[in-house]
């Protein structure tokens, strides 16, 4: 090679010799096409893109873990820590059988390490024993939900990568990446996911066995049985997946069925057409796979009461009611632990209990069947929305993304719509499969030809990362800016969409660094026990109104169903601060 040749990029291949190129105008030594020649090679473009992973991934790990160091117990939470330490120390599930065992296993691989004291004679509910654990057994409340709180944080963490990995199978390494973006700056996945409760978790695992269902589309034996695993997994965490079984089942016959009948590339011989007899022997043993995929979230269901109770000893509960009809024989039928049937059986119960809720300003008892739509609308960040929609569009639209449909936006309206007709509303918890689902599904909008659409997805995904980063460490009550934010989301909605009593301890500080001294009267939505965070405080509802003076906070969630006595002092009090947008301090004179 000659003095006047120098080596010259080909793409992302190897370099080949070549004259030397004359600098354009304004183009500085070490670029080509006005891009860093780092850019160019594909080595870096692949440490850049890990960097921006690991950067998504670490900002939501430090919003969730400083999210969880700061809130005090949920009113869930509680029980379900509870449970897990009845799970470790007598291996019995008879507390809260209304959930399966495999959540509260996860949140017992944090308390391993904290060696908390369990009163083997306690004898009470499941919400006395939350209490008694965490107040009254001399354990440390803050640790012990700390320690609760984390392994819940790291599933979260894995689960994007899942995300990510969905995404960028179906779309390629940038769709990923807004997948990615979207559900670490989630705010109701943030929230949910810094929480030692059984939402998200479900979620992930039913996410996990929906990718590994696409991937089945090529390596079935592999991924058939893993998407098993983790439906099981999803199944054993919590109940309300269960109606999408049926979805994913069609999906397993569906992946077999596309990798036995994919083409071989065009430099090989084309496979002739499958005549009816094949056809349907091919749509049996698709047919099979999924049955066997089943059957292995089964086994993946009893494995996890195995490992609670060896000796699988239960003893049928009073709470649970006699369930008849269609749900009934849901319930005898299903191939699952007695345990398992009887817990399904008290969430039917809970079905036919009448909930107050609250949407928009209006108390009312029952349930609304766009309330979780119209909860969404209220608590997503515009530019997810818009994400959402484009994304959702695209995945119709495009023909590449189109046969990902049954496999992203199936389950989640299936999901959606079961949702939508049960008894609580109570948050969008019960939706936190949309955030994490139309994640992925967002990623569509990554092969639009536009130009322009690049540069738009770009700055929703910022819109929504500052709308996000905005809100911290405030995530449960979180709005988006068209509804105000998350100081006016306690005139819209209430319970876990606000106030979940997780701000006991910021009132607690609150009221000993402005109003120490002060007479505090006290109207608290929680699992808490305000005298453990150094609150004196009286309940006004059992006091004559003429003697409540000074101080008065409520939880939002109260205020928003006040009526009767609690109405009349709100009525005659003045709001003077607002804890964490969850808790109102009022005076009255």
């Amino acid at each position: 090679m000659s003095a006047s040749q120098v080596a010259r990029p080909t793409g992302d291949g190897p370099t080949a010799p070549g004259p030397p190129e004359p600098a354009t105008e304004g183009e500085r030594p070490g670029r080509r096409g006005g891009l860093p020649r780092c850019l160019r090679s594909a080595r870096c473009r692949r440490w850049l893109y890990a960097l921006a992973v690991v950067a998504l991934l670490a900002e939501m790990a430090v919003a969730m873990v400083s999210t969880a160091v700061e809130q005090t117990p949920t009113i869930d939470e509680p029980v379900y820590v509870a449970s897990a330490e009845v799970y470790l120390k007598e291996r019995s599930f008879r507390y809260n059988p209304e959930h399966p065992p495999l959540g509260k296993l996860v949140i017992a691989s944090g308390l391993v390490f904290t060696d908390a004291h369990l009163d083997a004679d306690f004898v009470g509910s499941q919400t006395a024993l939350g209490r008694h654990v965490l107040y009254e057994s001399g354990n440390h409340p803050g640790r012990l939900m700390l320690y609760a709180r984390l392994p819940v944080i790291v599933l979260t963490l894995l689960f994007g990568l899942v995300v990510l990995a969905f995404a960028r199978d179906l779309t390629g390494p940038p769709g990923g990446l807004v997948a990615l973006a979207l559900y670490a700056f989630s705010p109701d996945v943030i929230a949910n996911g810094s929480l030692a409760t059984l939402d998200v978790p479900a979620t992930g695992f039913l996410l996990t066995a929906l990718w590994l269902l696409w991937r089945a589309r090529l390596r079935p034996y592999l991924c058939l049985p893993l998407a098993g695993a983790a439906l099981g997994a999803a199944v054993a965490t919590k109940m309300s997946v269960l109606p999408v079984v049926p979805v994913l089942m069609l999906l397993g016959v569906l992946s077999f069925w596309h990798a036995h009948r994919t083409r071989e590339p065009d430099t090989r011989p084309r496979r002739p057409a499958l005549g009816a007899r094949a056809r349907l022997r091919l749509l049996l043993y698709g047919a099979s796979a999924a049955v066997a995929m089943a059957l292995i979230a089964v086994a993946v269901v009893w494995a996890t009461y195995l490992v609670v109770d060896p000796r699988m000893r239960w003893a049928v509960p009073e709470n649970v009611p006699d369930i008849r009809g269609t749900r009934g024989r849901i319930a005898a039928w299903l191939p699952f632990p007695e345990a398992y049937r009887d817990g399904m059986r008290i969430q039917f119960g809970f079905e036919y209990d009448i909930w107050k809720g609250f949407l928009f300003g209006r108390l009312y008892e029952g349930s609304l069947w766009y309330y979780l739509p119209a909860a969404l609308l209220v608590k997503t960040p515009l530019g997810m929305l818009a994400l959402w929609a484009a994304g959702s569009v695209a995945i119709l639209a495009v023909g590449r993304l189109r046969p990902a449909a049954p496999y992203v936006l199936v389950p989640a309206a299936v999901l959606l719509a079961v949702s939508m007709h049960g008894a609580r509303d109570l948050g969008v918890r019960y939706a936190v499969f949309m955030p994490m689902f139309l994640a992925v599904a967002a990623a569509g909008v990554t092969l639009s030809r536009w130009r322009a659409a690049h540069w738009t997805t770009a700055a929703l995904v910022c819109f929504v990362a500052v709308s996000s980063l905005r809100t911290y460490p405030y995530y449960l009550p979180y709005s988006n800016e068209a509804f105000g934010g998350p100081s006016k989301t306690h005139l819209r909605l209430h319970d876990s969409n606000v106030d979940w009593g997780q701000d006991l301890g910021r009132l607690a500080d609150h009221l000993d660094r402005r109003h120490h001294g002060e007479r505090v009267w006290l109207v608290y939505k929680g699992a808490g026990v305000p005298s453990y965070y150094g609150i004196d405080a009286s309940d006004p509802l059992k006091a004559p109104l003429g003697e409540v003076h000074g101080l008065l906070a409520v939880s939002d969630s109260a205020v928003a169903k006040a009526d009767g006595r609690l109405a009349a002092l709100l009525d005659t009090s003045t709001p003077i601060d607002d804890v964490g947008h969850s808790i109102t301090v009022f005076r009255r004179r």
